[in-house]
């Protein structure tokens, strides 16, 4: 665990003291966060609009939009929901991690202002091109499909400033080092966020050099883009940028687990050599979107998607087994110890931060992570890949995991960045049970239609005749029902959370936080006595006997999952 150093500042920059932290907190940091914080929330409405337009269109009973208004649509929402509500969130984040838990300066902060103008300017003007009917491309816009220059532009523009900030990020984190601002190393959840902005310079260099030329075509400056040049770089942004949110994801984990129940890490060494595997291997798997093209060797494609790939799951598995284990030893010492699992059942589980954290790991692994990893398999892959299996496995990763974790911890933001009184304490205690229930229904009822060979991106199945007729035999109404019912209750759910965010900003009492304390009661787990002494090994009575069980219930359902895939394939390939 880092310890932090608190010198006098040695420039002009202002700062105030956290009551609770007693860190010197960077106002112009602090305002940055708050403007990232709020368009982050703001295209997240945005977004969850778009996505119920969409599943009222999927869903046959209602078939909501035209032809073309569903994919313009799709279009928006793809941009809104996967690029502009996270990395600004996760852009706030880095502020946050550097800036804040550093004790430092942040470097350049007019800089910083002018990433998020380009950011925010570029989000706007890609939306408007969308909304025109200008850029009725998809979120992958594939050439030959072409778009005005405007919706390439907003696009480059977002990313440039979005690299802005990474660039700031690294900057401050070694400026802080360099100052004298903390002894040792970065804390964990700091280390997590350098984790993401490495793999976010990969990506959005990626991004660059397939929008950029993109943009050139579109101006007619260069004759031609090569479709196969384009794919290998989109996807060389597209898929990677889920995996820097899923590095921050993870990273936030660790801080809810810490906030909600005074978790430390079992092994936070093993915990940072994880996202070392991240940083090393997890951009490889983005490979399973390129497996039918032509221009790749059969060994490229099962080296990255097999052995890489593998590595990067050793990665979210070595997490998977410490975040609960971190949070079993915690209630264990306690004093809960009866029987495996009295802790799980003792955990604070109306507190919106605990609830967000273990409904998103569920979700994220034991839908998304165990979806993903079989789509990732090539045989499979060749049936489920343009399926309605494929946004399945990513609404239950990105759209639950991510979301719900970034909404868990938007609730502590609140009175500690913010200073505002957090409204409606009620409501944000249901709110991650409401949003989860949703997106399990949507993520379920999309991987059931794919399995009925469900195209994705098509406006009516009707049309597609692609059904699969040995998999499912129910029909796929029914499961495009099951997404629709879904979609409305997680909107719900997302109505709650920006009800609460906004409620809280704008009429919360302006009030300094004293100590961080939980939503719905005053305890603080983050007490001395609620912590370890540094290094101290979980054994006896704290030893994470509970979670063992868990992980190995969760391999045993992944067997069973990746089998009953194979199994499915040779229906599909019946021979008569």
């Amino acid at each position: 665990m880092a310890t932090i150093a608190v010198p006098q500042p040695q420039d002009d920059t202002e700062f105030r003291t956290c009551p609770v932290t007693a860190l010197k907190v960077d106002l112009a940091a602090e305002k940055l966060i708050i403007a990232n914080a709020v368009a982050a929330v703001s295209f997240l409405a945005i977004g969850g609009l778009f996505a119920l337009l969409l599943a009222l269109t999927r869903w046959q009973a209602v078939h909501l939009l035209r032809p073309d208004w569903f994919y313009r649509i799709l279009t928006a929402h793809g941009f809104d929901m996967l690029v502009a509500w996270i990395v600004f969130f996760e852009v706030a984040g880095l502020y946050f991690g550097s800036a804040i838990m550093l004790n430092a300066r942040l470097v350049w902060p007019k800089v910083a202002w002018g990433a998020f103008i380009l950011m925010l300017g570029g989000a706007i003007m890609t939306n408007v091109m969308v909304l025109l009917g200008e850029a009725d491309v998809m979120f992958t816009a594939y050439v030959p499909l072409k778009a005005h220059p405007l919706f390439y532009l907003g696009i480059v523009l977002f990313a440039v400033g979005t690299l802005i900030a990474v660039f700031l990020f690294f900057g401050t984190v070694i400026t802080a080092k360099r100052e004298g601002r903390y002894e040792g190393s970065v804390p964990l959840v700091t280390y997590g966020l350098i984790a993401a902005a490495i793999i976010a310079i990969y990506t959005l260099v990626a991004g660059a050099l397939a929008f950029v030329p993109a943009l050139l075509w579109s101006l007619d400056w260069i004759p031609a883009l090569d479709p196969g040049y384009y794919r290998n770089l989109f996807w060389g942004f597209g898929h990677p940028a889920q995996q820097i949110n899923l590095a921050a994801m993870v990273s936030i984990w660790y801080a809810l687990a810490a906030i909600t129940v005074g978790a430390v890490p079992l092994n936070e060494k093993l915990s940072r050599a994880a996202f070392v595997l991240y940083i090393l291997f997890i951009n490889l798997g983005s490979a399973h979107h390129l497996l039918t093209d032509p221009g790749y060797s059969f060994i490229w494609k099962v080296t990255n998607t097999s052995y890489a790939m593998y590595l990067a799951v050793l990665g979210s598995l070595i997490h998977a087994f410490s975040i609960p284990g971190a949070i079993e030893a915690a209630q264990r010492r306690k004093g809960y110890t009866k029987s495996l699992f009295e802790w799980l059942r003792k955990g604070p589980w109306k507190e919106p931060g605990f609830s967000a954290l273990v409904i998103s790991m569920v979700l994220f692994g034991w839908i998304g992570g165990v979806t993903g990893v079989t789509i990732g398999t090539e045989q499979v892959n060749m049936l489920a890949h343009n399926t309605m299996r494929l946004p399945g496995h990513f609404h239950a990763t990105v759209v639950s995991g991510t979301t719900l974790a970034f909404m868990g911890l938007t609730y502590y933001l609140i009175p500690l960045i913010f200073r505002r009184e957090l409204k409606l304490k009620k409501w944000a205690s249901w709110q991650p049970y409401v949003f989860g229930f949703g997106m399990l229904l949507v993520s379920i009822g999309m991987i059931a239609a794919g399995l009925r060979g469900v195209p994705r991106r098509h406006v009516d199945h009707r049309s597609a005749s692609a059904c699969f007729e040995g998999c499912i035999r129910s029909p796929p109404e029914l499961m495009l029902g099951i997404m629709g019912i879904g979609a409305l209750i997680a909107i719900t759910g997302g109505i709650m959370y920006i009800t609460i965010v906004l409620v809280s900003i704008l009429t919360g009492k302006k009030q300094e936080a004293r100590r961080l304390t939980l939503v719905m009661s005053q305890e603080n787990p983050l007490v001395e006595d609620a912590i370890p002494a540094n290094g101290q090994e979980a054994h006896g009575k704290i030893a994470p006997k509970g979670t063992v069980v868990l992980v190995f219930a969760f391999l045993m359902f992944f067997v069973i999952y990746y089998f009953s895939n194979w199994w499915l394939l040779g229906r599909t390939w019946m021979i008569n």
